[in-house]
């Protein structure tokens, strides 16, 4: 089902989140886009705005945070790992080889984050629940549906991603190069190899959020100033399509082939 009641097993994508340069103007654009409404949230959390989705929490953005004397970073949708314990899985990150960004930090008593990157590079959060478990609504139109791990290297991301959190990644039955992301039998994401994106993509994890008309949906994305990556195209999954909004944060679009 679509809305999420029960807490996120660890290893399972469990919210994603954007940080823009203009936090009002990317709010805009995904409330035309998607349907989703948010405002700038408090100070206290540096005004970070949970969106939401016919009132349920679908995602967050986030004004950028430069400290000085640091470079920018970039515009880029995060995607978050499910986890019991941050303490415990960030040593399981720095032990396999991980890279930590930012280390544990309390949310309010909302929960537990921190930031890493994978021995590849691939930039991920790791999100403990409090009074806060993720996503609210998954898997419906303007909602997440999929997150996919491009890497360089799928037998280290395996084992990195499975001695961290669990996580089997295997071949995908039917596909060509492609790999599920398994927790306790179940698939909760995918995996890629970089070679089949543009050179010089670094590693990286994708955010899909599902549509009921992509076509339409890119169309409106193009008026709204977002740009086309990857134009329309339908694969076994569905139809899907990979693009940036204004400000240069890259995410797909689908919708799913029903089953």
């Amino acid at each position: 089902m679509p809305e999420v009641t029960s807490p996120y097993p660890t290893g399972t994508p469990c919210w994603v989140d954007l940080t823009a340069k203009d936090q009002q103007a990317a709010l805009d654009f995904y409330r035309d886009l998607l349907g989703w409404q948010g405002e700038p949230g408090p100070a206290e959390f540096g005004g970070y705005a949970v969106c939401e989705l016919n009132g349920r929490g679908v995602a967050g953005i986030g004004p950028t945070m430069t400290p000085e004397g640091t470079p920018e970073p970039p515009t880029v949708w995060t995607s978050y790992l499910a986890a019991t314990d941050a303490e415990a899985t960030q040593d399981a990150i720095v032990a396999a080889g991980g890279t930590l960004l930012a280390p544990v930090v309390d949310v309010g008593g909302l929960g537990r984050m921190l930031i890493a990157a994978d021995p590849q590079g691939a930039v991920f959060g790791v999100w403990q629940p409090g009074e806060f478990s993720g996503a609210k609504v998954v898997n419906e139109a303007g909602a997440l549906t999929w997150n996919e791990l491009h890497t360089s290297d799928i037998p280290a991301a395996t084992a990195f991603y499975g001695a961290a959190f669990g996580i089997e990644i295997e071949p995908l039955d039917g596909a060509d190069s492609y790999w599920e992301l398994r927790v306790g039998g179940r698939a909760v994401g995918g995996a890629t190899l970089l070679a089949n994106d543009p050179p010089g993509t670094p590693a990286h994890w994708l955010t899909y959020f599902a549509v009921d008309d992509v076509d339409s949906t890119v169309d409106a994305l193009v008026r709204g100033g977002g740009t086309v990556l990857v134009p329309p195209f339908d694969m076994m999954a569905g139809r899907m399509t990979v693009v940036t909004d204004p400000q240069g944060a890259p995410f797909a679009m689908i919708r799913p082939t029903p089953m």
